[in-house]
């Protein structure tokens, strides 16, 4: 069994963070009962919330299927974030985040599903008719994510569609840009209190001299203008 899957666990914080890198299941998991089973243990392994970081160019559908629902059903609430490509399949367990991030340079894409068969013309019927319901089952998933009709995302499917961040937010497929943490926790470690009227006082006390006659109760618009003539 080759997993494409790999946990880690912050010791710190107790986050678990799940790594799904490269093409999802090699190996098809139609007549698989080893390897889902696998990937099932390790997720209820467990508990709290997950991070999925993201980076596949999709795989088999029934892998895509079988870890959706499983990270459906998952109790905690799972953060994904697409630092690379999800593409196909892979676009499929996106939808199973409680929150989709996308790297600004990342792409998702959708599109119809494909398959290989070989016999006659009552075989191709079938096939034909396999490929339908499964491309219905993959806009059950779009849709319940992004609320789109099912007319316009069986259209982005046919057209194998390939979505940028803003494009993807734009059709509810993700809810926001993965933001350089370094920056975020800069930038909220620095908060701000607004007064007018404390700013104005402490602007007069710095630039008017200290003997200048100030009333008790000047307006608060005198003040302004008196700080408006001391900047000219």
């Amino acid at each position: 069994m080759k997993k494409f899957w790999n946990w880690v666990k912050d010791e710190e914080s107790d986050t678990r963070t799940l790594y799904l890198d490269g093409v999802i299941a090699e190996e098809s998991w139609f007549d698989d009962d080893v390897t889902p089973q696998a990937f099932k243990v390790d997720l209820t392994a467990g508990e709290g919330d997950i991070v999925i970081w993201l980076n596949s160019p999709g795989g088999d559908c029934i892998a895509a299927s079988q870890i959706y629902a499983m990270l459906m059903d998952y109790k905690g609430k799972i953060t994904v974030k697409i630092d690379g490509i999800a593409a196909s399949a892979a676009s499929v367990i996106a939808m199973a985040g409680t929150t989709v991030l996308m790297a600004p340079t990342a792409l998702m894409m959708v599109h119809n599903p494909l398959t290989v068969a070989i016999g006659d013309s009552e075989e191709m019927r079938k096939a034909i008719s396999m490929l339908s319901e499964v491309k219905e089952s993959i806009i059950n998933a779009y849709e319940i994510k992004t609320g789109q009709s099912r007319a316009k995302l069986s259209h982005l499917m046919d057209a194998e569609t390939w979505l940028n961040a803003n494009k993807a937010i734009e059709l509810g497929f993700v809810d926001g840009i993965l933001e350089d943490e370094k920056k975020r926790v800069q930038k909220d470690s620095v908060t701000y209190a607004f007064s007018r009227r404390a700013v104005t006082n402490s602007l007069l006390n710095k630039v008017c001299p200290k003997n200048l006659p100030v009333k008790t109760g000047t307006p608060i618009e005198q003040l302004d203008k008196r700080i408006s003539i001391i900047q000219h």
